[in-house]
C-alpha cells in the first residue's frame, strides 16, 4: 500500500507542469550541499594529516567547482524534463553547459597560477632551468588554457571550427609576413631559453666587441649592461645567430693574464716567486686554481713573464689587474729588480743631457763606440755642420768631408749613420764629448 501511495504521488508530480523539474533541481541542490559538507568536513581534514601542502591547496581549488557543477547539472536535468519549445530548449541548455565549463576553466587557471608561483623560487635557484625560461613557460601555459577554453565553448555551441581554422591559416600567413621580425625574435628567445648559452647575471662578449652583464632575457630582446652603465638591447634573433663568449661559464671564475718584462740578468726564480706571492696575497684572486707565473719568451730587450691567476667574479677583472700591476711595480722597486727599455723607446733629451754631464760612460754606451785616448785633430769651428778635409774621431779616417760638433768632435757620414737613435722619421745623434743632441 505504501509503495502504491508513493507512486501515486510521483504521478501527481508528472501531471503538474514544471513541478517534476523543480523537484529534480532541489534534489541536486541537496546533493551539492552534501558534497560541500563532505569536502569541508572530511576531505580537508584528511588532506591536513599529510606532510605536504599540495593536497590542501588542490582540495580548496576544486571545492567550489564541484559544488557548482552538481547544482548546474541539476539545472541541466530540469531543463531536459521541462521540454521547452525551441529555441529556448537549445539556448538554456547550451548556457548551462557553458557555465559548467567556465567554472572549471577558472579553476584550471587558478591551479596553474598557484603551481607556477609555488615553483618559481625553486626554478630561480636552479642554474640549469633559470627563472626567465620558467616565466616563459608560465605565460605560454596560461595562453594555452585560454585558447583551449575558447575552443571548447565554441564546440559546445556546435560552431563549425573548420572555416575558423582555414581563416586562421590565412590570417597566420598574413601576420607572419607582416611581423616576421617579431616572430623571429620570439623563436630566437625560445632557442635561447632551450639552449641556455647564457643566463641572467652572466658576463658575455658579443662578436661586435660589446662586453657586459646580462640583466634581462625577454621574449623579444635581451638587455646587457656594460661596465660604463650603458644598457644595450639586442634582438633575440640576432643573438641566436652570432658568436657569444660567456665569461661566466662553465664556472664563474675568470682568468687574468698580466704580462711582466724584466731586464736580462735578473734572478728569474726570485721574479717568479714574487709574482706568485703578489697574486696569492690579493683578496680578489681565487685560491683555486693556484696563481702561477710563467716565462714566455726572450724578448728583444727583456725577459717576458706572464702572471696567471683567476678572480671569482668577472666584474672584478679590471680592478684586480690594477691592484696586481701596482703591487708588482712596488715589489720590483723594493727588491731592486730592473726593467729594460725596449727598442724605439723615446728618452727625454733633457734626461740624456743631464746624465751625460754626470757620467761620460753613458754617452759612450749610447753611441756604442770605442774611442781611442788620442783622437785626431779637431776643427776650431764653433758651429755644427759638414766641413772639408777633417779626420773622423771614431774610425780615424781622413775624409774629404766630416760632420763637426761645436765642441770640436768630428764624425764621418758612415759613423754618423751607425750611431743614430730614434725612428725613421725622427732620428737624433748624441755627441760623445759634450752630450749635445743633433736631430735629423
Amino acid at each position: 500500500m505504501d509503495l502504491l501511495h508513493l507512486s501515486d504521488r510521483f504521478k501527481i508530480l508528472r501531471d503538474v507542469p514544471g513541478l517534476e523539474a523543480l523537484a529534480t533541481v532541489l534534489v541536486y541542490l541537496v546533493l551539492a550541499k552534501a558534497a560541500d559538507i563532505f569536502i569541508d568536513k572530511i576531505l580537508k581534514r584528511l588532506a591536513g594529516l599529510t606532510k605536504f601542502s599540495f593536497d590542501d591547496k588542490l582540495v580548496s581549488f576544486v571545492h567550489g567547482p564541484v559544488c557548482w557543477t552538481v547544482a548546474l547539472l541539476g539545472i541541466l536535468h530540469g531543463l531536459i524534463l521541462l521540454e521547452l519549445q525551441p529555441p529556448w530548449n537549445y539556448i538554456l541548455t547550451m548556457v548551462t553547459k557553458s557555465l559548467i565549463l567556465f567554472v572549471w576553466w577558472i579553476a584550471a587557471v587558478r591551479i596553474a597560477s598557484w603551481l607556477s608561483d609555488k615553483s618559481f623560487p625553486i626554478a630561480a635557484r636552479r642554474v640549469d632551468t633559470g627563472r626567465d625560461a620558467f616565466l616563459l613557460f608560465k605565460n605560454m601555459l596560461r595562453v594555452a588554457i585560454v585558447i583551449i577554453g575558447i575552443l571548447w565553448i565554441l564546440a559546445i555551441w556546435n560552431v563549425n571550427l573548420t572555416p575558423l581554422f582555414a581563416s586562421a591559416g590565412i590570417v597566420g600567413i598574413a601576420v607572419a609576413l607582416a611581423a616576421k621580425d617579431t616572430i623571429a625574435n620570439f623563436f630566437g628567445g625560445i632557442s635561447i631559453f632551450v639552449d641556455k648559452p647564457f643566463k641572467v647575471g652572466d658576463y658575455i662578449i658579443l662578436d661586435t666587441g660589446e662586453r657586459g652583464e646580462v640583466v634581462d632575457i625577454g621574449i623579444r630582446s635581451t638587455r646587457i649592461k656594460t661596465r660604463d652603465d650603458v644598457l644595450i638591447t639586442i634582438p633575440n634573433s640576432i643573438l641566436a645567430n652570432v658568436k657569444i663568449i660567456n665569461e661566466s661559464a662553465p664556472v664563474p671564475r675568470f682568468r687574468i693574464r698580466v704580462p711582466v718584462g724584466v731586464a736580462y740578468g735578473s734572478d728569474l726564480e726570485k721574479v717568479e716567486e714574487i709574482l706568485a706571492e703578489i697574486a696569492r696575497s690579493n683578496s680578489m684572486v681565487s685560491e683555486e686554481p693556484e696563481p702561477r707565473a710563467r716565462l714566455r719568451v726572450f724578448g728583444d730587450s727583456s725577459i717576458d713573464f706572464e702572471l696567471l691567476c683567476w678572480v671569482d667574479d668577472p666584474r672584478n677583472r679590471g680592478l684586480a689587474t690594477h691592484q696586481l700591476i701596482n703591487a708588482i711595480y712596488k715589489a720590483f722597486e723594493k727588491e731592486d729588480i730592473s726593467y729594460r727599455f725596449p727598442k724605439g723607446t723615446c728618452i727625454s733629451f733633457l734626461q740624456i743631457r743631464i746624465r751625460s754631464q754626470r757620467d761620460s760612460s753613458f754617452i759612450v754606451s749610447v753611441s756604442n763606440t770605442k774611442r781611442e785616448e788620442k783622437p785626431g785633430p779637431r776643427s776650431k769651428s764653433s758651429r755644427w755642420g759638414r766641413h772639408k778635409q777633417f779626420c773622423c774621431h771614431i774610425c780615424q779616417r781622413e775624409l774629404p768631408f766630416c760632420w763637426n760638433c761645436p765642441c770640436g768632435f768630428q764624425i764621418c757620414d758612415d759613423c754618423l749613420k751607425e750611431n743614430m737613435w730614434g725612428m725613421s722619421n725622427n732620428v737624433i745623434w748624441i755627441c760623445p764629448d759634450c752630450g749635445r743632441i743633433r736631430s735629423f
